[in-house]
């Protein structure tokens, strides 16, 4: 998929394309979307969008951000905000489904987006050009949280929290196929460039789990740092990165071999006020790093830290930080567009 991405991105006119490369930040506690632009870290817009933004993906056209707007218990989400890159604005809004929730997403090839609906234990096909939902399709687990597809779309593993488990997803019969019990805390999940291993981060066991994704059987289980809430695969498949939102920092694995290859520090600590913030001060003064992004040719990540409002972007070639970008308060949802 993000083959496919920059290709689009490559293939775009001239006026869009001349805008280089873009972040889009999430920021939860400000209800915008801080759009960045990826090499000189200037902030170029913020947009407003639903009440407590979570996550967001980039459509095919490379060109329009989908935001899932995930509200809180006083006041639960149920809508996908659609922001055009090119004009740096709101062009819409999808209602989903009454109690839905939605919080994870996936952006396939032909156009369609993958969608988590929390509230209802759902995933849903949303056809963006349309702006209706496509299918529903029953996961019947707790807090169905994120979610990724297989290369070639026909297949889903969406990441269940409360359940501690992964369920995957025939996309073509819209069925079930198997939920794999993981860990406790099932949250951030990542698929391999080459679509056969499907990684996910058990915040509450504090592992990794690696499951095959053709025979669905979970092939090992590898101690993480604290509470391990997301991980992204890099372009050539040989490391995932894993944001740790109690211990701070971000722990790289050689996917091959399974080993920790090293620990990147945020080095920074929770702003004032972070208390009234979703993971207020269960981990103290740390700077809780959540949402992941690696650009397409692997040489940059980015990590958004929500108590520290702060985005860390590393270097991939030295697994150091690089520099810091601000957004806005409580970043955490992390897309990009690039064009080469």
């Amino acid at each position: 998929m993000k083959k496919v991405l920059c290709f689009m991105v490559l293939g775009l006119t001239a006026s869009f394309a001349a805008a280089g490369d873009l972040l889009v930040v999430l920021n939860k506690s400000d209800d915008t979307a801080s759009i960045l632009d990826a090499r000189t870290g200037v902030s170029k817009a913020t947009v407003p969008v639903g009440h407590a933004p979570h996550e967001v993906s980039v459509l095919s056209d490379g060109r329009t951000a989908a935001v899932s707007n995930y509200g809180d218990r006083e006041k639960p989400g149920r809508t996908l905000t659609l922001i055009d890159l090119a004009k740096n604005s709101a062009t819409g809004t999808i209602e989903l489904p009454e109690g839905a929730r939605p919080h994870g997403s996936e952006a396939l090839s032909d156009g369609r987006l993958l969608v988590t609906a929390e509230g209802l234990k759902e995933i849903l096909i949303v056809d963006p050009k349309n702006r209706r939902v496509e299918a529903r399709i029953p996961t019947g687990r707790e807090v169905s949280h994120m979610v990724v597809a297989t290369p070639d779309g026909k297949r889903a593993f969406v990441a269940n929290i409360g359940s501690g488990s992964v369920t995957a997803v025939d996309l073509v019969a819209k069925t079930v196929l198997r939920d794999i019990p993981t860990g406790e805390g099932a949250e951030g999940i990542a698929i391999t460039p080459d679509g056969r291993q499907v990684w996910v981060t058990n915040r509450g066991a504090d592992t990794v789990s690696v499951v095959d994704a053709v025979t669905l059987a979970v092939t090992a289980n590898i101690p993480a740092p604290k509470f391990p809430i997301r991980v992204k695969i890099t372009p050539d498949g040989k490391r995932a990165l894993v944001s740790c939102a109690q211990s701070g920092d971000v722990a790289v694995f050689d996917t091959a071999t399974r080993a920790l290859v090293k620990r990147i520090g945020i080095d920074r600590e929770a702003v004032a006020g972070s208390q009234d913030r979703l993971f207020s001060t269960q981990f103290g003064k740390s700077p809780v790093p959540a949402g992941l992004l690696i650009a397409p040719d692997g040489k940059r990540a980015w990590v958004a830290s929500t108590n520290a409002d702060v985005v860390s972007e590393i270097d991939l070639s030295t697994l150091t930080v690089a520099r810091r970008l601000t957004a806005g308060k409580e970043p955490d949802g992390l897309a990009g567009v690039f064009s080469k």
